[in-house]
């Protein structure tokens, strides 16, 4: 063990006397790696980053939440010109799915419309998101109220003039959310009483935020819109009970709106169920190719790189032939050679690898402090995958010029190096 430790430390200040004699020719052959572990890591920490703040954008829904409207969230087989003309679900087809889906533990009848303006007195505040849904919502989002509360069934299925406010809109509107509860703003042409404010969340990913939402019951967009507005894309939003199988739920739940609908067998589906879970997955699925295009075209600064610890390497052998040869000659075995010039191929990339972690450290700083509320993160995983492969690196680099060195002949090496 004495020995290796010995190895180790020899070749450790060999690596530190090459960087100090050939300031130039090492720093030119480390940029390599350098580049490619800062390239690498680089790509796998935005990627992470990306992936956790899309989850964390999502977090508030089960995995197991359906989204049923006449749009499909991913690929599909139906055609467009054919999907295009599927009838959008309807408020009537909630109300069916309410009562005759078994297992349904909420579902929730909403419409998407576009922003609007909002107005208490003399302030008001625009481009503010509206949720229109029904009141069940509240339970398959798993909403947090601040200060007042959500809207019932009652005052959901009679369309009643109340609204939910996000924390900003009530910060803007009235400088907190206890001074919100019971006053009245005006939306649509009409005065609403604010009956509750959701808890701060933050900015997400693509800057939606309930903090510049506001939720009125879905009746009260239907009365101001009408049935047959195209531009609503109402969905039929369902969070099954726990435990239940998901497939068989839904495969359910198609068949009830089959029947509705009155399809017949040879009819395909007019409608789509699309899984917040397969949403998941196909994140997963986006994250996973971007990670492998990142890591093959890093790959190529990593070649060059691991060429440039070959090249400095077959010059330290060269350099050292004739101290090579005393050593041999005094006793030093083949492996002895072999392992102090491997270990100083892998501590020269890991130097260069650590210097490409601590610019990826930095990056990642300056990006997140130019990106809002979006944060990069360089997680333990990627510091330690990024150290692994530096030295992977080294080590591959580094191997054949230390078997050249250690099969050397003492006498031959000794003169060669006179």
């Amino acid at each position: 063990m004495l020995i290796y430790l010995r190895i180790i430390k020899e070749s450790f200040n060999f690596a530190l006397n090459a960087l100090r004699n050939n300031k130039l020719r090492t720093f030119l052959s480390l940029v390599g790696v350098t580049i490619g572990i800062f390239s690498i890591i680089a790509v796998l920490a935005a990627v992470d980053s990306l992936k956790k703040e899309i989850e964390g954008s999502i977090s508030s829904l089960d995995n197991s939440t359906i989204f049923m409207g006449r749009f499909s969230f991913g690929p599909t087989d139906v055609p467009r010109w054919k999907w295009e003309q599927f009838p959008d679900v309807t408020y009537e087809e909630y109300q069916y799915i309410k009562r005759g889906v078994p297992n349904v533990y909420a579902a929730s009848y909403t419409l998407n419309v576009q922003s609007e303006t909002i107005k208490y007195e003399d302030k008001s505040v625009s481009n503010v998101e509206i949720g229109a849904v029904t009141d069940e919502y509240y339970d398959i989002e798993s909403l947090q109220i601040a200060e007042g509360r959500f809207y019932n069934e009652s005052e959901s299925s009679s369309g009643s003039p109340v609204i939910v406010l996000g924390d900003e809109i009530a910060q803007s509107l009235f400088g907190s959310s206890a001074a919100a509860i019971g006053k009245k703003v005006r939306l649509y042409g009409q005065k609403f009483t604010v009956i509750g404010v959701l808890k701060k969340e933050g900015a997400g990913l693509f800057g939606d935020s309930k903090d510049t939402a506001v939720f009125i019951p879905v009746n009260v967009v239907r009365r101001i819109y009408g049935e047959s507005n195209k531009n609503l894309f109402p969905f039929i939003v369902i969070k099954p009970e726990s435990g239940v199988d998901n497939a068989e739920f839904i495969a359910m739940l198609k068949q009830k709106m089959r029947l509705f609908r009155g399809l017949k067998p040879d009819e395909i589906d007019t409608f789509f169920v699309n899984e917040l879970q397969g949403f998941a997955d196909f994140i997963d699925n986006i994250t996973g190719q971007m990670n492998i295009i990142g890591l093959i075209i890093s790959g190529f600064s990593l070649l060059v790189g691991g060429f440039g610890i070959a090249n400095i390497m077959f010059v330290s052998v060269k350099e050292r032939t004739s101290l090579i040869g005393i050593q041999k000659s005094l006793g030093a075995k083949n492996k002895f050679i072999l392992l102090q010039f491997l270990f100083e191929a892998v501590i020269l990339a890991v130097i260069g690898g650590l210097i490409g972690l601590v610019l990826v450290f930095f990056a990642s700083l300056i990006a997140s402090s130019f990106s809002g509320d979006f944060e990069f993160v360089l997680s333990p995983w990627n510091m330690f995958l990024g150290t692994a492969i530096s030295a992977a690196i080294g080590l591959i680099s580094g191997i054949l010029p230390a078997i050249s060195a250690s099969r050397l002949d003492p006498v031959e090496a000794i003169r060669t190096g006179m």
